[in-house]
């Protein structure tokens, strides 16, 4: 572990200091390609730097910060588009660092964010285009004012269930399952929470939510595109969506071209879970987490299909939709998503590390 620590202290000097590179060139180099050549190397690098950490935790953390993120803000960035382009070009290197490297976004004006656009996974291009950039300031004004369960217990329960798989050896199989979707969705939460709790004390703003308690959802576009990782829903959307939405529209159309839109978003999404999870377990991916991502976003294709035939008018009662849409998400994932991370035993692994965290904190104390 001493090791380990060491090289994530040399890999994230490495990312700061291309980081600060970057932010340089988008002061000296104008927006278009020339910028994107002077980006690509740090594109790459970042691509590579999660190959020398072997920790879940850090490993993991770093590619989906850096591998994911930071690289797909740069290329945002080429092109003066993302989070980290400002109208005022003067944006302080601190901010642009924090940005960068860390799973944030800083809120907008509500009076910017009047409009309710669509996620990458939504069917609605006219209200993408009239708000690219920002995300709904509806679902924001949901999950800044409504946490149905508050950090204190859902931290409480992370414990909890941590304890719990200690016994697994104990408790039928699909219960572990069960068991480890909720644990995915609160170590994420609680992780991103903290780091944004960081982000907010170190730059004074307040930031975008990540979640929005995604187990209310009532359909596949709720979860997906309102509630569930909405800092991966905010890159994906002028990275994939909308520059698919654009290329298809001459040829489909209006009405039909967020089909390929919605349908390129989610198979990007699944292609970058796994890089992450070679990342974390070092074995030739066996694309069933790829294929999770397709199967949802042909799913949710129908389902706005559905909708829209309907226009709308016809709804399950709100508790059968959440059930019936949680229910199909988890299954789902025990189908495809969890049985490649449990192959490699990444589980053991996470807990392993978790105990040898605790440890040094009781040592510290």
């Amino acid at each position: 572990m001493e090791d380990e620590l060491s090289n994530f202290i040399k890999v994230w000097l490495s990312i700061l200091v291309s980081l600060s590179y970057c932010y340089v060139m988008s002061k000296v180099v104008s927006k278009g390609m020339k910028r994107l050549l002077c980006f690509l190397p740090i594109v790459f690098l970042f691509l590579f730097l999660p190959l020398k950490l072997n920790s879940i935790n850090f490993g993991g953390g770093t590619a989906f910060f850096i591998s994911w993120l930071a690289n797909f803000k740069l290329l945002l960035l080429a092109f003066e588009k993302g989070p980290l382009s400002s109208p005022n070009p003067s944006i302080s290197f601190g901010l642009f660092m924090a940005i960068a490297c860390l799973p944030i976004e800083i809120k907008q004006n509500p009076s910017q964010n009047d409009t309710n656009p669509p996620s990458p996974n939504s069917q609605s291009s006219r209200k993408a285009s009239q708000n690219k950039e920002n995300p709904s300031h509806k679902t924001t004004k949901e999950a800044t004012k409504r946490p149905l369960i508050n950090f204190p217990t859902k931290a409480l329960l992370l414990a909890i269930l941590l304890k719990v798989l200690d016994q697994k050896q104990h408790i039928h199989p699909n219960v572990v399952l069960v068991i480890f979707c909720f644990l995915i969705y609160l170590l994420l939460e609680i992780i991103l929470a903290t780091v944004a709790a960081l982000a907010r004390a170190l730059v004074g703003l307040e930031l975008e939510p990540q979640f929005n308690e995604p187990y209310l959802s009532t359909s596949l576009q709720d979860f997906w595109g309102r509630r569930w990782n909405l800092m991966v829903t905010r890159i994906l959307r002028p990275t994939v969506y909308e520059p698919t939405l654009r290329f298809a529209s001459p040829f489909l159309g209006r009405k039909w071209a967020p089909v390929p839109a919605i349908n390129g978003t989610f198979l990007v999404s699944g292609l970058v879970h796994e890089l992450i999870y070679y990342y974390m377990a070092r074995v030739p991916p066996t694309w069933e987490v790829t294929s999770f991502f397709v199967l949802h976003g042909l799913c949710l294709t129908v389902e706005i299909t559905l909708k829209k035939a309907l226009n709308d008018t016809w709804r399950l009662p709100r508790v059968v939709s959440a059930v019936l849409t949680i229910g199909f998400v988890m299954l789902t994932g025990f189908w495809l998503f969890f049985p490649q991370f449990l192959r490699c035993k990444a589980d053991v692994r996470l807990l392993h590390e978790y105990a040898i965290f605790g440890g040094l904190f009781r040592n510290l104390l």
